[in-house]
């Protein structure tokens, strides 16, 4: 299988050469590494410029957004950028973060998993941090989602859903709507991705108010938005993450990002799935 990998990196000096480096040093190799750089201040094009002088299938572009780092649409952007520099030969699609480790065996594992099973439409391991002297499990991980550090799509899955939103949600929304049109998202608890720099830590706090928004636009209803709000507030150990939740869910008339079948499927899915866990 022919992997293309698409890695979004903002002011990544300190991680990024560890990143490319345990893609570089696979079992099984990439066809193609594309970095962009988006408006970085640092050195991180430098960096990436010192590894594509070194292997041929990695590559680095510019990007210019918002200097301003929210989750959601400034790193799609960005990844969509780099899509811009690639061709559609691949058979596997990745969305990688610049501050990750992988096992060296980690696209071996993917590639067998998505040949074992022709229904698997997105595939990943799990990420881990820093904690003193050992790797724990971050504390953001269900073993049913895949982190949107390190998401990998089949290519018919990846056009059946439309592509990535350009939004927050969009790494929640990918496995709903690839689950809609009657994909697998499969996760392998044996890959260890030691993530360098914890998710959120260089987001803006408007972050939950953004994620309540997303909610809204993935059409969970208020009732499943309390529930999903509360659960993130709990890991993240912040009521302020709760109520903004709640206003940003309230406040956003934009647009949704699913059909109404789309809400609907994805609504019972949430259910059935609190309902397992509660019973």
């Amino acid at each position: 299988m022919d992997f293309y990998i698409v890695i979004p990196a903002y002011n990544e000096e300190a991680y990024i050469a560890q990143t490319l480096q345990s893609l570089a040093d696979q079992t099984f190799l990439p066809k193609q590494i594309i970095v962009v750089d988006d408006n970085s201040t640092d050195q991180t094009y430098r960096i990436v410029q010192s590894f594509s002088e070194k292997y041929d299938f990695i590559t680095v572009t510019k990007h210019h957004s918002d200097s301003k780092h929210l989750p959601g649409s400034k790193v799609i952007k960005a990844f969509y950028r780099g899509l811009e520099e690639l061709d559609d030969r691949f058979d596997i699609l990745c969305k990688f973060d610049a501050d990750l480790i992988f096992p060296e065996n980690y696209l071996e594992r993917l590639s067998a998993i998505f040949d074992k099973n022709p229904n698997c439409g997105m595939a990943g391991g799990f990420c881990y941090i820093d904690n003193g002297n050992d790797w724990v499990l971050e504390n953001l991980t269900n073993k049913d989602h895949i982190r949107g550090a390190l998401k990998a799509y089949r290519k018919s899955c990846y056009q059946q859903i439309g592509g990535l939103k350009k939004a927050m949600g969009w790494d929640t929304v990918d496995e709903l709507l690839a689950q809609f049109y009657g994909w697998e998202v499969i996760t392998d608890e044996s890959l260890h991705v030691k993530h360098l720099k914890p998710t959120g830590q260089h987001y803006a706090d408007k972050a939950g108010k953004k994620q309540g928004e997303a909610f809204k636009k993935m059409r969970y209803g208020f009732l499943l938005t309390l529930i999903a709000a509360g659960k993130l507030a709990l890991k993240k150990k912040s009521l302020g993450y709760f109520f903004g939740a709640l206003k940003g869910f309230l406040g956003t008339h934009d647009g949704f990002l699913v059909t109404q079948e789309e809400g609907s499927f994805i609504r019972n899915l949430r259910w059935n799935a609190i309902r397992k866990k509660l019973f």
